[in-house]
């Protein structure tokens, strides 16, 4: 096994080491499906522990060897986004379960944060109160990810959380093991919003918005965004449709 702990929670490697150890019979679990996540009471802290499935075989060399786990870049990454201004919860820890040639489970801790909504929530409910406010609020902290070079890979809808702070929004990534940080093209920035709304209302709003921020055109904008959301929506619901057919008894 290895593990790393933010030096913050040192005191507590203890209890959060039998957290990794239980975490199949303990906990409270939120989710269950690809990958685990469960809640665990730390004094006045409550921690999340997110389970990454075992890799296929291939990949088990490959991050034995050759790659960062995503546990451990989700880790990184987040103590990185923290020292840019980039709202996430606090990193506290990764562990690794390895064998001599494969990798096998692991585990990404941060501290849990509750909050009032996701963007999800704006695709569902597109009369949610302060929809357009609460939008334009979120195309402004992308347009800051961007500015910052920041290139979050799985910007979707259930990977920002939104806290209502007074007049205003905060927003938190989440998921945070597939990112680049460096430059990005005006054709990267603009496809980056293409995962997050099947509503072209939305994506005229957003593309408004960073018209504003950025200085470019909105027509450029809109086309670009919205020709990018629906080449994203038919191939989502094409592989929907090969999965249907070819994996019909799961």
């Amino acid at each position: 096994m290895k593990k790393v702990i933010h030096s913050k929670y040192q005191d507590f490697e203890l209890d959060i080491d039998g957290f990794i150890e239980d975490f199949d019979s303990s906990g409270e679990g939120i989710k269950d499906a690809r990958n685990k996540l469960k809640l665990f009471q730390l004094n006045t802290m409550v921690l999340n522990v997110k389970s990454f499935k075992t890799p296929n075989l291939i990949n088990q060399i490959v991050y034995n060897f050759f790659r960062k786990s995503k546990a451990q870049r989700s880790f990184e990454y987040a103590k990185k986004l923290m020292t840019l201004g980039i709202g996430t919860p606090n990193p506290i820890a990764y562990y690794e379960f390895t064998t001599p040639f494969l990798f096998k489970k692991s585990f990404y801790v941060s501290e849990h944060l509750k909050y009032d909504l996701t963007y999800r929530e704006l695709t569902h409910n597109l009369d949610f109160p302060d929809h357009e406010n609460i939008l334009r609020a979120f195309t402004r902290f992308t347009y800051k990810l961007h500015e910052l070079n920041i290139n979050f890979l799985d910007h979707s809808p259930g990977n920002t959380l939104i806290i209502k702070n007074g007049e205003g929004y905060d927003f938190y990534l989440v998921d945070l093991n597939r990112m680049k940080f460096k430059p990005m093209s005006f054709n990267a920035r603009i496809k980056n919003f293409s995962r997050l709304t099947i509503y072209k209302s939305m994506v005229e709003v957003m593309s408004d918005e960073y018209a504003k921020c950025s200085g470019d055109n909105f027509e450029k904008i809109f086309e670009l965004m919205w020709n990018s959301t629906k080449t994203f929506q038919d191939k989502f619901q094409r592989k929907k449709r090969l999965k249907k057919k070819f994996l019909f008894w799961k």
